[in-house]
């Protein structure tokens, strides 16, 4: 079970794949889009991998943009049922009522990038979002650590204020919360609804720039139950395969990639 793979609109996938064409300058590499094909046989490739269930992670870089992603997120999750309905929001005075929105039309877990939206998650238009999604307990898959790039908000501090104010919040931290791993290990040590999605850990294209600190792999190891298993497909620099292969290497036994890969995500979701 898969919680960070991107599903949205062609056009806006297409600006996305464009922008990691053009990562080279940003990263000081380059960032070849594994799976630059078309929906239906992106759905089937993840099928024929054998993930059960994936999300369709989409997010807004400026306002106004959330409310109809979130309705094709919709129409997607209506076709596609194996995908867990998914939705974003923007620090924008409308959000709560983007987020009403998209509770009201199913949505299981949502998207926050705080690295692409370029925004305060303390913003004060999203504070009744995160009172409402932690009332409702729904996971928000969170793109907060510093890589590839940072931004103006990124980093540990800004999450540990959110969660000072609001420590019953599900929140997914994104990539291990790569580069800054230890410190976001930590909130998910001290918070009970903090969890960490492996997308890109441990991949030589991540360890090459950001790589896992091994003196943190028995505090990763005890937080078995709070590790979800992510991938970013389809736009990663490398086969589907080698993502998983990389988290065995890890060597952190089989009963934690069982729960990694299916069993805590499986819980979370109810499936």
């Amino acid at each position: 079970m898969d919680v960070h793979t991107h599903f949205m609109p062609q056009r806006v996938l297409a600006k996305v794949w464009a922008y990691f064409d053009a990562a080279g300058p940003l990263v000081g590499r380059p960032w070849p889009i594994t799976y630059r094909w078309e929906e239906r046989r992106r759905v089937e490739l993840l099928r024929g991998f054998g993930v059960r269930a994936f999300t369709s992670m989409l997010y807004p870089h400026k306002a106004g943009m959330a409310r109809w992603l979130n309705d094709w997120a919709a129409d997607f999750a209506a076709r596609t049922p194996d995908c867990l309905h998914t939705a974003t929001f923007f620090a924008e005075p409308g959000a709560l009522a983007d987020v009403r929105r998209a509770l009201a039309q199913g949505t299981r877990v949502f998207k926050c990038h705080v690295q692409v939206g370029g925004f305060d998650p303390n913003d004060p238009d999203l504070e009744p979002v995160w009172r409402l999604l932690a009332e409702e307990g729904v996971p928000v898959v969170t793109h907060c650590g510093s890589g590839p790039v940072p931004g103006a908000h990124t980093g540990p501090a800004p999450i540990a204020a959110l969660l000072a104010r609001h420590p019953a919040l599900r929140l997914v931290v994104a990539h291990l919360g790569m580069p800054e791993y230890e410190d976001f290990l930590g909130l998910a040590e001290r918070h009970p609804g903090v969890m960490l999605d492996t997308t890109m850990a441990f991949t030589p294209f991540a360890e090459a720039d950001a790589p896992f600190p091994r003196a943190a792999l028995p505090r990763l190891a005890a937080l078995q139950d709070k590790v979800l298993l992510g991938t970013d497909f389809p736009n990663i620099p490398h086969p589907y395969a080698a993502g998983l292969e990389a988290l065995r290497t890890a060597d952190l036994g089989t009963d934690w990639l069982r729960a990694v890969c299916h069993d805590n995500a499986a819980r979370l979701f109810s499936l």
